[in-house]
């Protein structure tokens, strides 16, 4: 599995042993791949949600974690990206994944009644946090980062050439109207090259065909840096937590924190000790599996 790829970079102790079971779901015209893993019978169910540098196989890893303390996970791929297969990928959009994630949360909490917990991580922590306050249907939003694209220095510390990010609303507009389908490789646009302290781990994460490796149309990329998420004065969801790695060479913590401050809800936030954008470090990787622990107590896990 290309999970295994990914586990081996984390402490031997956190490694999963356990492997996830692979499932589609039809979502529009899109056959959307999900993993599943943990306890059928687990007191709460966590949906985990990846970034523009990730897919389900990556982050596996991390789900395994959630998984064999106290939750039975679902990650699926999002369209563009792992093993969802989309007809027309050209066509994707930022509001697509919205939509997506919007409607596998109801189709989830239809047939299950147990409390389920948002985990996005990187670009997912804000695309979890908007999800949860459209559904009302979440428990808890856990983020490792909130990336408000309508901040310029949150746009600024994504984009690879950080002097795009004041304008990148702009000329993503126009190069989007001229060819909305065009696709570019995701690495050329964001700075992925950060996306973990540990080079190889940033060099797997840039060339894996199913996540770093991805090309996204023109339309998508314009589509998220001029979206306007829930402004967090009117925020009316469950409460946020962000766990955010202290050594972020991608997206420094203060800009997710200056986020997280505005929110209109509980808040509680967690810094991850040592941890790059992709936690794998000691102690804030120890840090972020206890913050989960915690959540699932209060969800009625008994360790």
């Amino acid at each position: 599995m290309t999970g295994d790829r990914y586990a081996r970079f984390l402490p031997e102790k956190y490694r999963p042993n356990e492997q996830p079971v692979s499932t589609r779901w039809q979502w529009r015209d899109a056959d959307v791949h999900i993993v599943r893993a943990g306890d059928a019978h687990a007191p709460l169910k966590v949906l985990a949600v990846h970034g523009a540098g990730g897919h389900s196989g990556a982050l596996w890893p991390f789900a395994a974690l959630a998984a064999t303390r106290g939750a039975e996970v679902l990650f699926p791929d999002l369209p563009l990206y792992g093993r969802t297969a989309v007809p027309d990928p050209g066509s994707i959009t930022y509001e697509d994944w919205i939509d997506m994630m919007c409607d596998l949360v109801l189709a989830e909490r239809r047939r299950d009644p147990r409390p389920l917990v948002l985990f996005g991580a990187s670009m997912g922590g804000m695309l979890a946090y908007e999800v949860a306050a459209r559904t009302g249907e979440v428990a808890d939003v856990v983020a490792t980062c909130l990336l408000d694209p309508s901040d310029p220095q949150a746009r600024s510390a994504a984009a690879r050439f950080g002097f795009l990010g004041g304008p990148s609303p702009a000329l993503l507009k126009l190069g989007a109207r001229l060819s909305r389908r065009t696709r570019l490789p995701i690495r050329w646009l964001i700075d992925i090259d950060n996306m973990s302290a540990d080079p190889e781990l940033s060099a797997l994460c840039a060339s894996d065909p199913l996540g770093g490796g991805v090309s996204v149309p023109l339309g998508f990329l314009s589509s998220f840096f001029s979206f306007e998420h829930t402004q967090p004065q009117t925020y009316r969801g469950p409460r946020v937590t962000l766990v955010h790695p202290v050594e972020d060479r991608w997206t420094p913590p203060e800009i997710s924190v200056r986020f997280l401050e505005r929110i209109a809800a509980d808040t509680t936030l967690v810094y991850l000790e040592g941890c790059g954008h992709f936690p794998i470090e000691e102690p804030g990787l120890s840090q972020l599996v206890s913050t989960m622990e915690d959540l699932a107590r209060t969800h009625g896990w008994q360790s």
